[in-house]
């Protein structure tokens, strides 16, 4: 049987294998009585759920929502956790959060996003598209080799380039555009690229998204120079995407969630459904631990007024 390390291992190999974002959550000090040890982890997905363990209900409270802003920011964090009235001191690369609910000691745990490498997928086995596999893992890029007909450009595929020298370049490049891939490129000359944009079964706004001939004009001769001028500009265009709108949450995961205040204790917590919730009088009402819960619907009236 797997030890419980052994698991979670498994569990984020198999959840990179489907391209799928998560939070590596590491305990990297731990004071007592703290439940938590150094080295405990846990895998934080952007639906909040937490597998593993990084320290009891009170401690995952602020695990779960400081995780869903570091898949949003893409930056890992140093996150602390101890005892006191409700608070946070941030600065850069790290936060301190106070916890009413914690009986002592204090707890670090390291944040790190594990977000998929971009995707990009190339139409052809050519010597092109061979060099942009091949360059394409060097910028960071999960660069996929397809033929046209098999391709299935997603709107979140980082771009599809053909270089597939003329075969089955018309379906795989309205696929993309359809999608909404936000880079599009044909491997041609001028000439065969104006008409092969001509043919497309797409509006005129599409079909002038295509870049063609594909790549940066640096004198590109060979199958790698050629690829390097494609990286290049793919490169530039993803960056000048930034610039005008952040990303949130990464390749796959979701916009942060909005945040509640626990009525019983007055903490921060993910507005999220794995969070510890009931409904009052047609609301959802947010804990950060079971205790919290537990004495709102001892005496909800008490509290009525913090939801």
């Amino acid at each position: 049987m797997p030890t419980v390390a052994e698991a979670l291992a498994a569990r984020a190999e198999e959840l990179a294998g489907r391209r799928e974002p998560f939070v590596h959550a590491t305990v990297v000090r731990a004071q007592h009585p703290t439940s938590a040890h150094a080295g405990d982890t846990a895998l934080v997905l952007p639906s909040g759920e937490i597998q593993g363990f990084v320290g009891g209900n009170c401690v995952e409270a602020s695990v779960r929502e400081y995780s869903l802003q570091v898949l949003a920011s893409q930056e890992p964090l140093l996150l602390r956790v101890l005892p006191g009235e409700p608070s946070r001191t941030a600065e850069e690369g790290a936060v301190e959060v106070s916890n009413p609910c914690l009986s002592g000691g204090a707890i670090e745990i390291f944040l790190q996003p594990r977000i998929p490498a971009p995707r990009v997928l190339v139409v052809g086995t050519t010597p092109v598209a061979q060099a942009l596999a091949t360059l394409g893992s060097g910028v960071g890029l999960d660069v996929e080799l397809t033929d046209g007909d098999s391709a299935d450009p997603r709107r979140d595929d980082a771009a599809l380039v053909v270089a597939s020298h003329g075969k089955a370049e018309e379906g795989a490049l309205e696929a993309a555009l359809r999608a909404g891939v936000p880079y599009v490129a044909l491997v041609a000359s001028g000439t065969r690229g104006a008409a092969v944009l001509e043919s497309l079964d797409v509006d005129d706004e599409l079909r002038q998204r295509v870049y063609t001939p594909a790549g940066l004009r640096l004198g590109a001769r060979t199958p790698g120079e050629i690829a390097l001028s494609i990286l290049a500009q793919l490169v530039g265009e993803r960056s000048k995407a930034r610039r005008a709108a952040p990303p949130v949450a990464g390749t796959a995961a979701e916009p942060v969630p909005a945040t509640a205040v626990d009525p019983v204790c007055g903490m921060s917590v993910p507005a999220v459904e794995s969070s510890l919730h009931l409904d009052y009088n047609g609301v959802k009402v947010y804990f950060c631990s079971p205790g919290c819960r537990a004495a709102f619907r001892k005496d909800p009236e008490r509290y009525a007024l913090a939801t």
